[in-house]
């Protein structure tokens, strides 16, 4: 249960992390769908990573 919870943690972060990027590029008139998608690819892959290492 605690592992759930770790990789939960991670997601929050990576997300957040990539949220502030992406809000620029919506402010500078980027789709805010495509906006979307980057964070939680960014996210994911984040995750992903910080598991493998």
């Amino acid at each position: 249960m605690e592992s759930r919870n770790d990789i939960a943690t991670q997601l929050c972060v990576a997300c957040l992390g990539a949220g502030v990027i992406t809000t620029v590029a919506v402010a500078q008139g980027q789709s805010p769908l495509t906006a979307l998608g980057i964070t939680l690819f960014s996210g994911i892959a984040a995750v992903m990573v910080g598991q493998v290492l």
